[in-house]
Formats: C-alpha cells, structure tokens, sequence
C-alpha cells in the first residue's frame, strides 16, 4: 500500500497537447493584451502625475512601486497554494483581472500621494490573485517540450498591449485635452472586455487526477533544491532592477519631450512583443538556462547604458535593448520553473517564484530611489547594473561547475 500511494504521488501529469497555440493559451493571451492595453496606456504617466502634480518625492515613487509589487507578491504565494490544493485556477484569474479593472480608473480621483499608492495597492491585489494560477493554467495548456513558445507567446501578448497602450495615449491626449485624470478613466474599457475574455473563453484545466489527501499531504519541500536554488537567483536578480518609472524619469531628465514618452515606452514593449516567441522557441531548442543568462548580461549592458549615455539617441537604442532583455527572459523563466517542478504543485511554485521575485523590488525600487536623489542616477543605475551582472555569473558558475543535483531533478538537465 505505501508504495502504491508513492506511485499516486509521483504521477506525472498527463499533457496530451500537441500545439502550443491551445484555446487557453490564445485566450490566456488576449486577456493579457488587453489588460496591459489599459495598464500601459496610464503607466508612463503615473511617475510624471506623482511628482508633477501631486507633488511627491522620488523616494516615495520607489515606494509606491516597491510596496505595490511586494502586495502582489505576498498573495501570490497564498493564490498558487490554494489554487494547487482546489485544483480550480479560473476563479483566480476571474477575480483577479476583475479587480484591476476596477482599480485603475480610480486614479482620476487622486488628490494626494498616498491616494495613489491606496490605488496601486488594490490592482496589485488583482495581480497577486491571479499570476500563479494562471501561469499553471497555460502550462496545463501544452506539452511540456512547447513551454518556452507557450509563455514566449503569452508573454508576447501581454507586452504588445503593453506596446499599444503608450500608442493610444498618444494618440488620446490631444483629444482630451492632455487631462491624465481622463486618461484614467478611459482605461477601463480594454479592462473589461479581458474580463469578459477570461469569463467565457477560457478552460479549466486539471493537473492530473491525484487525491486530495495526497495533495494535501504535499509541503513545500517537493518543490526541489533546483527550483530553490533558481528561485534564489532570481530574486538577487531582482534586487537590482529598476522601475520602469525610473527609466521614463531618466528619459525625461536627458531631455526627451513629454509627448514622446508613449512613444518611447512604445518602442521598448513592440521590440518585446516582436521577439518574445521567438527567443522563446529559441529556449526550447538550445536551453532556457542559457537564454536567460544572455537575458541578465543585456539587462546589465543596458543599465551602465543609462547611467553614462546622456544623448537622446542613445536612450531610444537602451529602450530598445531593455525589451530585447525582457523578451530574453520573462517567459524563459517561467518556462524553467515549468521544467522544475512537478504538475500538481506548479501553481505553489509559480506562487513563490513570483512572489519573491516581486517582493525583492520592494527594497530594490527603495534603495534605487534613495542613491538616485543623494548622489544622481549614474550610481543609481550603476549599481542596479552590478547587481544584475553578478546574478548572471552566479547562474552561469551554477551550471559549469554543477554545484546543483538532485536525486530526481537537475536544474542543468532541463532545457
């Protein structure tokens, strides 16, 4: 009987999905377009409406991103649990997007600082309800050697709505008069109709058939040491990012106009969303590990970039290799953790992924924000820069001197 319930246990799921292109990973994907239509679309502005007319400091930016993510991440840990356990992820992402959608718009009500991080606070809740959930969803959704075109391609839609959300502002503005406050408000529409979407368009998909008691039984160690010790990586790697907010005030601050900042941000999120399933059949092929590797080592070219290049030339081109590094890595990573982990307890490990990967940009948005109003930019991207660098030759030690084994899983043995 013991080893009867072993075998229960270590049961794969089945994955009989020959396509990458299911019904869920299209819907999945057009959710995703339109949500982030509607969150980029306001996104470049947030920064520039804090400090400008609502009066706030450049720390208190880096606050507000920071504790925003952090929110987010705290709830993706309880969202992949609890999905994993139900074995139910549409209602999450139901609720989820629902939510977002609602909170955006409220923006146009903000009168203080602190009304827009009670704002933020709230759209991340939607997003710490839904990621982890739904990111096991789509990797239920298709065979596991098409992970990294799967989430390449969703991570490429989301980032094309990211792309045209910019675009429409630009486009919007003149017409409304450049009112931001009414610019929030307009972007509840491609909110709704994604919730719609995710209503009555996308599939629940199970795991596998295990029992609840086994499932139950199922703590936090079968997540493996390869998948904690990429975890930790990934996290470092966090404390070093800066938040987009920071790189649209570095734009602003070189010289770029106002106008062109959808433009800008365009520009970074087209060249994601152009490259993001390809370098993603590209980690399918050749190895994910490597991908992402490359991804990290752009990243941190990218930030010395802004920290010693002041012309406005050199900022569209670090705009430009900022999406590439996006596209090198969001859905390469995610893939990894696909690769890592067991069917029945993906939604707990897409929950930790993201959620200490998110909350690592808490400190990280703080302490950017700090060296960048005390001593400038240059030393603020400077070590954003090294911080990413030493991530990427941690990784790369980690695979060529094969410090991480396991008796079932190898972090080096997955593509």
């Amino acid at each position: 009987m013991p080893e009867e319930k072993s075998s229960t246990i270590n049961k794969a799921a089945p994955e009989k999905k020959t396509s990458w292109l299911s019904r869920n990973v299209i819907s999945m994907g057009f959710v995703s377009f339109l949500n982030d239509l509607s969150s980029d679309m306001i996104f470049p502005f947030i920064p520039i409406f804090l400090t400008s007319t609502l009066g706030a400091s450049l720390t208190f930016v880096g606050l507000i991103e920071g504790l925003a993510d952090a929110t987010a991440s705290i709830l993706k840990i309880a969202s992949g649990r609890i999905s994993d356990k139900a074995q139910k992820r549409k209602p999450f992402a139901v609720f989820g997007y629902s939510l977002s959608a609602v909170a955006k718009p409220m923006l146009a009500f903000a009168l203080l600082p602190w009304h827009v991080l009670a704002v933020r606070f709230l759209d991340r809740v939607g997003k710490g309800t839904r990621d982890a959930p739904r990111d096991a969803l789509i990797s239920f959704s298709v065979d596991k050697k098409l992970y990294g075109r799967a989430f390449g391609f969703h991570r490429g839609m989301d980032t094309l709505g990211a792309a045209l959300g910019p675009l429409a502002a630009f486009l919007i503005l003149p017409l409304i008069d450049n009112n931001l406050r009414t610019l929030f408000l307009l972007s509840f529409i491609a909110s709704f109709f994604a919730v719609l979407i995710v209503i009555f368009f996308v599939r629940e998909v199970h795991s596998n058939h295990i029992a609840p008691l086994e499932l139950k039984r199922m703590g936090i160690k079968e997540l493996g040491t390869p998948f904690f010790i990429f975890l930790g990586i990934a996290t470092f790697f966090s404390l070093g990012k800066a938040s987009d907010a920071f790189l649209i005030l570095q734009a602003r601050e070189i010289g770029i106009a106002l106008v062109l900042l959808p433009i800008l941000y365009f520009a970074a999120n087209i060249t994601f969303a152009l490259f993001s399933t390809p370098l993603g059949m590209l980690g399918d092929r050749i190895g994910k590990r490597w991908v992402f590797t490359v991804g990290l080592a752009v990243l941190g070219a990218t930030y010395f970039g802004f920290a010693f290049l002041k012309t406005s030339s050199a900022i569209w081109m670090l705009f430009i290799f900022y999406g590439i590094y996006q596209a090198l890595t969001e859905g390469v990573a995610k893939a990894i953790v696909a690769d890592l982990v067991r069917p029945e307890i993906r939604g707990t490990a897409y929950g930790f992924f993201n959620a200490f990967t998110g909350a690592a940009l808490l400190p990280g948005s703080i302490i950017f924000g700090f060296l960048a109003e005390r001593f400038g930019a240059p030393l603020a991207f400077s070590y954003a820069a090294s911080i990413v660098l030493i991530a990427a030759l941690l990784f790369t030690a980690i695979r060529i001197f094969g410090f991480i084994r396991s008796k079932n899983m190898n972090i080096f043995q997955y593509s």
